[in-house]
């Protein structure tokens, strides 16, 4: 379906709703295509832990630094 930007405007939930149902929706403007609605489809489901054992985080990681602190804050 080839949609003009005007009442591409007054329909967007219904064209979406078309896209998300796997219709092809094509928005036009002077009678030249401009984008394409598509059905948002994640890659993959993230997996936590992947560098679990690979990362050694400092006991001190949460102290404050007085170097930095002197130079951001000066003294």
């Amino acid at each position: 379906m080839i949609i003009n930007v005007s009442e591409a405007k007054a329909k967007l939930s219904k064209l979406v709703e078309m896209a998300y149902n796997g219709e092809e929706v094509i928005i036009s403007k002077n009678n030249i295509p401009l984008v394409q609605l598509v059905s948002h489809n994640p890659k993959a489901k993230r997996k936590l832990g992947l560098l679990k054992g690979q990362i050694k985080i400092p006991d001190d990681f949460l102290e404050e630094n007085a170097e930095l602190n002197a130079m951001f804050y000066g003294e």
